[in-house]
């Protein structure tokens, strides 16, 4: 017989962030599969940021006591790439904290029956052994460039499972790889690398350069996901993954897994990923690679074994999706 949805078409789900990359994917994906139509009683609460501040501890109770959300969706985070983080550590240890906490804590607190707690690959160590599994939390040093980050994820993650363990709040962790996609940042200096590199290479067409500068030395992998894919895993998993079911992932001490990779599984160079960017965007120029700048991690891909063994797997093919990304950014950005 089959294992019933943990979650129906009639849940009140909060996605916290919804107007941003990951956030936006989820209401799309959530919506084309039925949640929060009327006909169903479901709603779909994604406010904005001028409707509720994340970070004011009592904007975000009497949210939750006027709006009575069943399931909640923790897409919300203070992100950024190398540049932002080395250059605002308060900013982004401080305001995750605050946002996490006081969303996780009134999720407890109102009985919300369901909660997908995001965290990101970066909460691994920066030599942890590749491909990466989950087992590698707290094992080693964090990657100094995303460090502050990386730290209040980690202990937006233990939080939920310290609640689970001694108060049996159904919490689940999702641990994304690297994204790109619809709704992704494009700031010239706050963008993660593949935004980044769509960015310049595009601003290269444009205005005629001859020449587009990367960072580092493009030797380093990453893995890279496509956004509408995570939000897929986010909806699978709340429907289906329940860490105390026996046919859960397990570690080798056979106690159930409450964290999950998603990812696709196989990484890039980043000098693959400028050269596959610059084919695409028609780029014929010369690329110079920005030694004095930081790589960062040396290797980064997920082990994505246990989600896989649920029945969740990757959909969109990367050279596929750079392609819809770099014709959705030269449609609706400026640059």
């Amino acid at each position: 017989m089959e294992t019933p949805k943990k979650i129906n078409l009639s849940e009140r789900i909060f996605v916290a962030g919804a107007t941003g990359m990951v956030g936006g994917a989820v209401c799309r994906i959530l919506k084309l599969k039925g949640y929060g139509a009327k006909k169903h009683r479901g709603l779909i609460l994604s406010p904005s940021r001028e409707q509720l501040d994340l970070i004011d501890s009592e904007s975000v109770k009497k949210w939750f006591k006027d709006n009575k959300p069943t399931v909640v969706i923790m897409a919300a985070a203070k992100v950024g790439g190398i540049y932002a983080n080395s250059s605002y550590p308060a900013d982004f240890i401080y305001e995750n904290l605050k946002i996490q906490t006081n969303i996780i804590e009134a999720s407890w607190k109102n009985g919300v029956k369901r909660f997908l707690f995001l965290g990101s690959s970066c909460i691994y160590p920066k030599f942890a052994n590749q491909p990466i599994s989950e087992d590698a939390l707290l094992t080693g040093e964090l990657e100094q460039t995303n460090e502050w980050y990386a730290i209040s994820k980690i202990a937006g993650i233990k939080l939920c499972q310290a609640l689970r363990i001694q108060y049996g709040f159904d919490s689940i962790a999702l641990m994304p790889t690297n994204l790109y996609g619809t709704g992704d940042n494009y700031h010239e200096k706050n963008s993660h690398v593949m935004a980044a590199l769509i960015r310049k290479f595009s601003n290269a067409i444009k205005y005629s350069h001859k020449e587009v500068i990367c960072w580092g030395s493009g030797k380093v992998l990453r893995e890279f996901m496509h956004v509408d894919d995570l939000a897929n895993a986010i909806v699978f998993t709340l429907e289906n993954w329940d860490p105390s079911y026996l046919s859960s992932p397990k570690d080798k001490n056979n106690n159930a897994y409450t964290i999950l990779n998603v990812g696709t599984g196989k990484d890039i160079s980043i000098k693959d990923l400028a050269n596959m960017i610059a084919n695409k965007t028609g780029f014929k120029g010369r690329i110079i690679w920005d030694k004095s700048m930081p790589d960062g991690t040396p290797r980064k891909v997920l082990n994505i074994k246990k989600i896989k063994s649920l029945g969740w797997e990757p959909k969109i093919n990367l050279e596929k999706g750079i392609e819809k990304t770099i014709k959705e950014f030269q449609s609706n950005y400026k640059i």
